[in-house]
């Protein structure tokens, strides 16, 4: 197997996408000639986080080949038409994509804007990783894409986001987050394990236009309206979840689960952890 040489940053929430399996291309502006094996960065890090295999690089797509491949790249419609994304029509196509069980420390090189080449040195140690990794070890590969076809059917358009169970009336559990004395101080709980699960564009909802913002709400309070920092993946509404965490008597090591009710509404409860 050949080594990974290469790295690309990869900002949230799409780097999650694509670890996660629910995203397969990577829309960027440039056609770049190289093919292989490429590290995996989730911007502002440091780290090498996953792996994937770059397989083909497609021609810019229209705003309607985008919305028509919404499976491929996960971004959705309001996105695209609003121009959000005009810059980034162009498909990496990636296979094998695959997160590291322990993410490699590397600098990032002065003037590197797109494909870079890593140090020698973080090379040995991500492509190790990928030699030793196995599907059957627990951890080693989180999620491995079949290699795409060139003459793969065109996706469904896109549709609202929302679990099927959470459309058909039923609450599904996104993610649990475990409670600090940070949170309590500054009013906040952390998004980051599950950020994935929530639509694409609540991540900064409120600053684009139309503004996208969702219902949260929780036992015996009134609910709220609002989006998801992007820099600190938390609800913005800092307030309402500090009168939450305070209303809940909350401690370090208490568990918040957010359930998805319906699509861009929420619930946040506490689970105790230790005591009565």
């Amino acid at each position: 197997m050949e080594p990974v040489r290469k790295g690309l940053v990869v900002r949230e929430p799409w780097i999650d996408l694509l670890l996660s399996g629910e995203k397969t291309w990577e829309m960027r502006g440039q056609r770049p000639s190289y093919r292989g094996w490429i590290g995996l960065i989730r911007k502002g890090s440091g780290l090498v986080s996953g792996i994937a295999h770059l397989i083909d690089v497609g021609y810019p797509l229209s705003p309607d080949q985008m919305i028509k491949t919404f499976e491929k790249h996960r971004i959705p419609e309001r996105m695209i038409q609003g121009g959000e994304v005009a810059k980034w029509t162009t498909p990496w196509k990636l296979s094998d994509i695959r997160a590291l069980r322990e993410p490699v420390p590397y600098r990032h090189p002065n003037g590197a804007i797109t494909l870079f080449s890593l140090a020698q040195d973080v090379s040995a140690k991500v492509s190790a990783q990928l030699r030793e990794a196995r599907a059957d070890q627990p951890g080693a590969i989180v999620h491995r894409v079949p290699p795409l076809s060139a003459s793969a059917s065109v996706e469904a358009p896109w549709s609202p986001p929302g679990n099927a169970r959470s459309r058909a009336g039923q609450a599904v559990l996104l993610g649990e987050t475990v409670v600090t004395a940070g949170n309590l101080n500054n009013g906040h709980i952390y998004l980051r394990p599950f950020l994935h699960r929530f639509p694409i564009d609540l991540v900064g909802g409120r600053d684009q236009h139309p503004q996208v913002m969702s219902h949260v709400e929780a036992d015996g309070m009134p609910p709220t309206s609002t989006d998801i920092c992007p820099r600190h993946r938390f609800f913005r509404d800092r307030s309402w979840t500090r009168a939450f965490l305070t209303y809940s008597d909350a401690e370090p090591g208490d568990v918040v689960q957010v359930h998805e009710l319906a699509p861009y509404r929420y619930k946040v409860s506490i689970g105790r952890m230790g005591r009565a």
